[in-house]
């Protein structure tokens, strides 16, 4: 199976307890290239700094809790490097949850090779892995709790966009991840990254969905109240 972005060996963490679940999961991660899976307990993976990834299982309960998510939003606060995958029930709340805790990327418990494959592919392009409606109410979401913090105005002053930026900008609204902006528009994707990491600098946020949400205002398909 092809492998990940990248020549290096690519150490993931796997926080998965139930036993035919965990031996699948190894058995996939086996198939991809430059992958090496650690199994372990909460506190035993947190103090390995060597890796990358981390896979968290929720479990098999449809619906949401606060404790299930719980681990994702611990590891992002003590570990906000490590690339988190959730695993669990595809439920629209729970993955929704999973992603506003900090999960890059979220797979069914019944997921096959290739998506797992793919989810550890976009992961590492830096974009957030999953179904765009669950994109969509992440965007929501924060724009509540915006809300309901103060929300201001956007800046003023922001620098005009050159053509390549917003070229750039359009794809990200159509969920390409850096790999496929790069194809698309006959570049590097080192160059694609200079590029997002100009826009956000201009902008005034730090992250891909801070930007989206500043894109789709910037094209009047959200109010003006939802940007900081």
């Amino acid at each position: 199976m092809q492998g990940i972005i990248s020549e290096e060996t690519i150490r993931v963490g796997l926080l998965v307890f139930e036993p035919v679940r965990l031996a699948g999961l190894i058995s996939i991660c086996s198939q991809i290239k430059n992958l090496q899976t650690v199994h372990g307990d909460f506190k035993s993976l947190m103090a390995d700094e060597s890796l990358r990834f981390i896979v968290v299982d929720l479990g098999s309960t449809k619906g949401v809790a606060v404790e299930q998510v719980e681990p994702i939003r611990l590891i992002h606060e003590h570990r906000p490097e490590l690339l988190q995958i959730a695993l669990g029930v595809e439920d629209d709340e729970l993955v929704t949850e999973a992603i506003l805790a900090g999960a890059r990327a979220f797979l069914d418990l019944n997921a096959i090779a290739l998506a797992v494959n793919k989810a550890f592919q976009e992961v590492m392009d830096g974009t957030i892995w999953t179904r765009r409606i669950i994109l969509s109410k992440v965007i929501d979401q924060l724009m509540t709790e915006r809300n309901g913090n103060g929300a201001r105005a956007p800046k003023n002053g922001v620098q005009k966009l050159t053509a390549r930026e917003q070229q750039v900008l359009d794809l990200i609204l159509e969920a390409h991840s850096n790999r496929e902006i790069a194809k698309a528009l006959g570049i590097e994707e080192r160059t694609v990254k200079a590029h997002l990491g100009h826009l956000m600098r201009k902008v005034g946020v730090t992250n891909r969905v801070e930007l989206s949400i500043w894109a789709l205002k910037r094209a009047n398909r959200l109010p003006d109240e939802t940007i900081a």
